[in-house]
C-alpha cells in the first residue's frame, strides 16, 4: 500500500509539473523537493550531519543554504530525467570540454571502450544525453529501483535518454558484450558500498567501490570521469570530460577518483549529493565507530 501511495504521489506532482513549460517546469519541481519534500525525508538532517562531519567549521548560513539548494537541484534533476524530447535536444546542444575530451573522442573513432566514472553531481543523465548527442556510444547502468510501481516509470525515462540500459548486479554480461563492442558506460563509485575497501574522501575514511577501475584494467581501457556541472541558470549544463585516470592498481586509480570529485563538488558545493549516508559510522575525529 506505501509503494502504491508514494508511485501516485509522485505521478501526480510530475504530472502536474509536466503541464507547465520547461522553463518553469524545473524550477517548480525544485521548489517542491527542497520547501515540501526534504524537510519530510529528513534530507535536511542528513545533509547538516554530512556538512558537519566534513566542514565543522562552515559558516551556518552557507550550511542552510546548501540545506536548500542540495534538494533543488535534486528536484530539477528528476523533472529534467522525466522530460523526455525536451530535455535530451536541450542536452545535445550542451558544451563538451575538458582534458579527457581528445581521449574520449579517440576511443569513439577507433571503436574502443571507455569505462566513464560517474557521480551523483549535477545531473547524471545529463552528460549521458549530450555524449549520446555527440555521437557517443553510451550505455547506462541503473540500480533498480525497490518501488516496482515507480521503477516501471523510472527506467522508461531514462531509456528515453539513451540506449542500452543494464541493471545494476543483473544485466552484467550484456554490458560486458556492449563493452567490448567498443560502447561507453559509466559505473558509479560515490556512494557507500558495505563490502567496498575504505579509502579517503575530503579526509575522512569512506567505504568507496573499486569496480570501475577494475574494469578498466580488465578491459584496458581509459578510466575517464565526466561531470554535468549545471549553470547559473539552474537549466542548462557544461559538460565536463576530466584527463583519464593513469592505470596502476585499482585501489589508487579510485583514489584518483575520490580526490578528482571532492575538487569539482568543493568548486560547486550544491550540486553533489549531501543526502547520501556516505561516511557510515564514521566521527568527527576520522575513526570509524
Amino acid at each position: 500500500m506505501t509503494d502504491r501511495l508514494s508511485n501516485a504521489a509522485f505521478r501526480a506532482v510530475m504530472g502536474l509539473a509536466l503541464v507547465l513549460p520547461y522553463e518553469k517546469r524545473v524550477p517548480m519541481m525544485g521548489w517542491i523537493v527542497s520547501r515540501l519534500i526534504a524537510p519530510v525525508a529528513g534530507w535536511r538532517r542528513r545533509i547538516r550531519e554530512n556538512l558537519h562531519l566534513v566542514f565543522p567549521e562552515m559558516d551556518p548560513a552557507e550550511v542552510e543554504r546548501l540545506v536548500r539548494a542540495v534538494p533543488d537541484n535534486m528536484g530539477r534533476s528528476i523533472a529534467e530525467t522525466y522530460s523526455g524530447d525536451e530535455f535530451t535536444r536541450r542536452m545535445q546542444a550542451s558544451p563538451v570540454e575538458g582534458p579527457g575530451l581528445a581521449a574520449l573522442e579517440a576511443a569513439r573513432d577507433t571503436g574502443r571502450a571507455v569505462i566513464i566514472a560517474g557521480s551523483h553531481f549535477g545531473n547524471y543523465d545529463a552528460w549521458r544525453a549530450a555524449l549520446t548527442g555527440h555521437g557517443f556510444p553510451v550505455g547506462g547502468v541503473y540500480r533498480p529501483m525497490d518501488n516496482a510501481l515507480f521503477n516501471d516509470h523510472y527506467v522508461k525515462a531514462i531509456e528515453a535518454i539513451s540506449l542500452p540500459l543494464f541493471a545494476r548486479g543483473r544485466d552484467m554480461r550484456e554490458m560486458l558484450r556492449f563493452l567490448k563492442k567498443g560502447g561507453m558506460v559509466a559505473l558509479a563509485f560515490d556512494q557507500h558500498f558495505s563490502s567496498a575497501p575504505v579509502l579517503r574522501f575530503f579526509g575522512l575514511p569512506a567505504k568507496t567501490a573499486i569496480s570501475a577501475a577494475e574494469m578498466a584494467l580488465r578491459l584496458d581501457v581509459d578510466l575517464i570521469p565526466i561531470y554535468a556541472i549545471r549553470q547559473p541558470d539552474g537549466l542548462s549544463f557544461r559538460i565536463h570530460v576530466d584527463a583519464p585516470v593513469p592505470h596502476s592498481d585499482a585501489l589508487s586509480m579510485t583514489q584518483t577518483l575520490n580526490d578528482r570529485l571532492e575538487a569539482m563538488i568543493r568548486a560547486h558545493m550544491d550540486q553533489w549529493l549531501w543526502v547520501h549516508r556516505r561516511w557510515k559510522g564514521v566521527k568527527r575525529d576520522g575513526k570509524r565507530g
